[in-house]
């Protein structure tokens, strides 16, 4: 069906386009990331057990593939991936010279790369790239994209240079293990999640908005909601794998991330990660391979986007409103009015 209003309120509001049945265009489709099976994934209770697994699963699979690359930041979850990793081996990090907001990833990358002896490589993010590869990846999602996606993919097509067959993620382990501590901070009603969780609200810049609560509704309990599964094996985490599946499908490059084939025995225990101690399990792992460094606090794939939209001043298409509020807005809000902008004005002509 196309429904052009409810596919740019759901991604305004949710960086994607939540229901399959909607699209922009009859000739342009988008499809979501469909979730692992319960019954396809591993359970555990303690960082032991996601040791062996993860262990295990990387020796494997360098049974079939000889070069398996990372995106590699410094944090906690690929910092461990990396210490499964053979010598040599290549590892992509973000940069940028305009902005220090790659910084702490790239000065704790070393660390890693030095340790574990693999090829450290920075990538570059800019505003050209971003007006470069965005419609390439836009093409292949039949929608606008997240604004991790023009950098993933850059770091793919890097890496398909460098022989790189297979490259290694850790996006999973925040929605698995508990890594999402603002949303994880209350027990929150129906209504108060929503408006959290929004990332802009259609209604203050679309002309024509709907009502994209329908995603959240399955969630519902009474008054409140089960924000867990909503983060952990629901619209959040497909939000999320789809991202990096549509960057690594547009350049041609297969990727892996074995955090999302776990799950845990026990429910998240919130209030330890509300005391401060996020991904628990993560954090005890990361300890046993790195007894001398201290943990990582966690942060966000950092992007540009607060320094290439600065002085952006908001989108002028029929669809939006001319009443926008565009200096309040965050860097990551003005993505979306600017990727949407171009989406629309790639794929119909004003």
């Amino acid at each position: 069906m196309v429904d052009k209003d409810f596919c740019l309120s759901s991604y305004i509001a949710l960086r994607y386009i939540y229901d399959d049945n909607y699209n922009f265009y009859d000739n342009l489709h988008h499809k979501n990331y469909k979730l692992l099976d319960t019954k396809d994934k591993v359970f555990v209770s303690n960082a032991e057990e996601i040791y062996d697994f993860l262990k295990n699963t990387i020796n494997k699979l360098y049974e079939k593939y000889t070069d398996i690359g990372i995106l590699l930041s410094g944090g906690m979850d690929s910092g461990i991936l990396s210490s499964y990793l053979k010598p040599g081996s290549h590892a992509y990090t973000f940069s940028n010279s305009s902005t220090d907001i790659y910084n702490p990833d790239i000065e704790r990358v070393k660390i890693y790369c030095e340790r574990f002896n693999l090829q450290s490589h920075l990538v570059d993010i800019d505003f050209e790239d971003y007006k470069k590869y965005t419609p390439l990846i836009m093409k292949n999602a039949g929608s606008p994209v997240h604004s991790i996606e023009p950098q993933i993919y850059k770091a793919a097509i890097q890496a398909k240079k460098d022989g790189v067959e297979l490259m290694l993620i850790g996006d999973a382990a925040d929605y698995i293990f508990g890594g999402m501590d603002k949303l994880l901070s209350k027990d929150w009603t129906f209504d108060e999640f929503v408006n959290r969780y929004c990332l802009l609200d259609p209604k203050l810049v679309l002309i024509n908005p709907v009502d994209i609560k329908g995603v959240f509704e399955p969630y519902r309990k009474g008054n409140n909601i089960d924000f867990t599964t909503f983060i952990s094996d629901g619209p959040m985490a497909v939000e999320s794998y789809g991202s990096y599946e549509n960057a690594f499908d547009t350049a041609g490059l297969k990727y892996f991330d074995p955090y999302e084939r776990f799950a845990l025995r026990e429910p998240l225990d919130l209030e330890r990660i509300r005391k401060g101690d996020t991904k628990y399990l993560i954090r005890e792992l990361y300890r046993k391979i790195f007894p001398d460094i201290s943990v990582p606090e966690k942060i966000p794939m950092p992007r540009p986007v607060e320094m290439i939209f600065k002085d952006w001043q908001g989108p002028t298409r029929r669809e939006f409103r001319q009443d926008i509020p565009v200096h309040k807005l965050t860097g990551n809000q003005k993505w979306q009015l600017w990727c949407a902008e171009l989406f629309l004005n790639i794929y119909e002509h004003t």
